[in-house]
C-alpha cells in the first residue's frame, strides 16, 4: 500500500493548507496527499488539478444545532466538533486502503485530535498564524493559569515566551473571557498540540528566528515536553502573474506609476469598515500627497455587490485624486499588486497571508488589523520582525486620518521607513532562500518526512 498524508483544514484556512500541500509534492512527489474539508470541490481544484498525486476529499457540513453558536470563532471549531463522526468513518476507511503515516490537523479542526489518536495515526497541527502566534498559543494553558483573572477584564502587558510583551487587549476576544465556550476551545486546542508528534508552523527561520528559539528550547511549555516544531514558508504562489486580455485594471494603471511610489490599501474577505471609517482613510490618504490603490468594500450591512464610492467617501475626493489614485469597488489582485514594481507600501489587516506575501514581495507595510489574531500580528510584525509601521486607533476606535496621513509620509519618506524597506527587502532575499533545496524551510520538511516516513 502506498503512504499517505492527509490534512484537514477548515473553509477558512483551506487555501493555505492547499499550499502546504503543494509543497510537499514538490519536494517528495511519491506521497500520496489527501485533503480534507467540508468547503466545496472548487476551492481545492486549481492545485489538485496539477498534482495528480494530491486529492481532494469534501466532507458533508454537519447540521448546525440552533441557538448554540454564539460568534463566528466557535462556529469555526463547531464544524470539525460535529463532523468527527464522518472523519472517523472515513480515516478508517482510507486505512484499509493506503498506508496512513500522518494526520496534519488545521487548528480549528483541533476537535479531530482524539479521533486520529484513538486510531494510532500519528498526529500533527499546522499553525497558519506564525512562530510568534504558536508560543502564545502553547503558552496559554500556562497564562490561563497565572493570571488572576480572564484576559478580557486585564488590561495590562503578558509577557510570553519567545515574544515581545504583549498587551491583553491585542489578544484574540475569543481568549478573553474563561466563561465562554470559543475561549475552551482555545484552550483544548493549546493542550492538544503540547501532545502532538508535532507542529508544522506557516514561516521560515529569518522572519521569526526568537520565537522558533523558544519554540525548540520548550521554554514555551513550562514543566513538559514540547513537541517537533517545523517552519514551512514562505509559501506564495502566482509571482508575477499577469493575465493579458482577462488582467484587471488597475494593474495597467500601476503600469503608468513611478517605480515604488504607490502605496497599496487591502484588508482581505472581511474587511469592512463603517462609513465614518472609509471617510477617515480617504482623507488621510489625499492629505498625504501619495499615489495610492485602494480596495473599497460596503460597510457591514450593505448587500449591494459593488459600494457606491460617492455616497461612501468624501465628496468630491474621486475627482481631486483621480491623477494619482485608483479605487477598487471590493476585489484586488493582491498578489500581482504587491509584485508590481510600482507598488512601495502596502496598508494590510495583518493577516498570516498577506504578510507572508508582502515580505516575499520586498513591500513595507503599515498595520491595520480588524479581527480574530490580526492586533497580535501587528505587535509581533512592529516590535519584532521590524517590516511594518502601526496604526494607531482613537479613543472611539476609529484610526483618524491624521493618523493614517503620518504613518504614510513616514512609510513612504522617512528614515524610519527606508529602514523598513531595506529590513523587508533582507527577509524576502532570505524568504526566497528558505525554499530552495537546502533552505530552512525545505530542510525543515525533510525532517518531517523523515520522521513520518523513515
Amino acid at each position: 500500500m502506498e503512504d499517505t498524508i492527509i490534512l484537514y483544514a477548515s473553509s477558512v484556512h483551506l487555501n493555505s493548507v492547499l499550499v502546504i500541500a503543494k509543497f510537499i509534492n514538490k519536494h517528495h512527489p511519491s506521497i500520496s496527499i489527501i485533503i480534507l474539508s467540508n468547503a466545496p470541490d472548487s476551492a481545492a481544484s486549481s492545485i489538485t488539478s496539477e498534482a495528480s498525486s494530491i486529492t481532494y476529499h469534501r466532507l458533508p457540513t454537519p447540521d448546525i444545532p440552533p441557538n448554540i453558536i454564539t460568534n463566528p470563532v466557535e462556529l469555526l471549531f463547531e464544524v470539525p466538533r460535529l463532523n468527527n463522526p464522518n472523519v472517523k468513518q472515513y480515516l478508517e476507511q482510507i486505512s484499509q486502503k493506503t498506508n496512513v503515516k500522518a494526520f496534519i490537523i488545521d487548528f480549528f479542526c483541533n476537535s479531530a485530535f482524539e479521533v486520529s489518536t484513538s486510531l494510532n495515526i500519528p498526529t500533527y497541527f499546522y499553525v497558519s498564524s506564525g512562530g510568534f502566534g504558536l508560543c502564545a498559543f502553547l503558552h496559554f494553558p500556562t497564562t490561563d493559569e497565572i493570571i488572576p483573572q480572564d484576559i478580557g477584564d486585564l488590561n495590562d502587558y503578558l509577557e510570553i515566551p519567545g515574544c515581545p510583551p504583549v498587551h491583553s487587549l491585542d489578544f484574540p476576544k475569543g481568549m478573553f473571557f474563561r466563561h465562554t465556550n470559543t475561549h475552551n476551545h482555545f484552550l483544548d486546542t493549546a493542550r492538544n498540540m503540547r501532545k502532538a508528534n508535532g507542529i508544522l508552523v506557516n514561516s521560515f527561520d529569518a522572519l521569526e528566528y526568537r520565537s522558533k528559539a523558544a519554540l525548540l528550547n520548550g521554554i514555551c511549555v513550562p514543566n513538559g515536553p514540547t513537541p517537533q516544531v517545523l517552519f514551512v514558508a514562505p509559501l506564495v504562489t502566482g509571482m508575477n502573474s499577469r493575465k493579458g486580455d482577462s488582467e484587471h485594471e488597475c494593474l495597467s494603471w500601476l503600469d503608468s506609476q513611478p517605480s515604488k511610489s504607490v502605496i497599496f490599501l487591502c484588508f482581505g474577505r472581511k474587511g469592512f469598515f463603517s462609513k465614518q471609517q472609509l471617510q477617515e482613510i480617504a482623507t488621510g490618504l489625499e492629505n498625504s500627497g501619495h499615489r495610492f490603490l485602494w480596495s473599497v468594500r460596503n460597510p457591514p450591512g450593505i448587500n449591494n455587490e459593488d459600494p457606491d464610492l460617492e455616497t461612501l467617501l468624501p465628496e468630491g475626493f474621486l475627482e481631486r485624486t483621480k491623477e494619482r489614485g485608483f479605487v477598487i469597488k471590493s476585489w484586488a489582485p493582491q498578489k500581482e499588486v504587491l509584485s508590481h514594481e510600482s507598488v512601495g507600501g502596502f496598508v494590510t489587516h495583518c493577516g498570516r497571508s498577506s504578510i507572508l506575501e508582502a515580505v516575499s514581495f520586498g513591500v513595507p507595510m503599515i498595520g491595520f488589523p480588524i479581527y480574530a489574531e490580526q492586533r497580535m500580528n501587528r505587535v509581533f510584525m512592529v516590535e519584532e520582525m521590524k517590516v511594518s509601521l502601526p496604526l494607531d486607533e482613537a479613543g472611539d476606535g476609529l484610526v483618524t486620518s491624521g493618523e493614517l496621513e503620518k504613518r504614510v509620509k513616514e512609510l513612504m519618506g522617512s528614515v524610519s521607513g527606508k529602514a523598513i524597506r531595506q529590513r523587508v527587502n533582507e527577509l524576502k532575499v532570505s524568504g526566497e532562500a528558505a525554499v530552495k533545496e537546502g533552505g530552512s524551510s525545505v530542510v525543515d520538511l525533510d525532517k518531517f518526512i523523515k520522521l513520518v516516513i523513515g
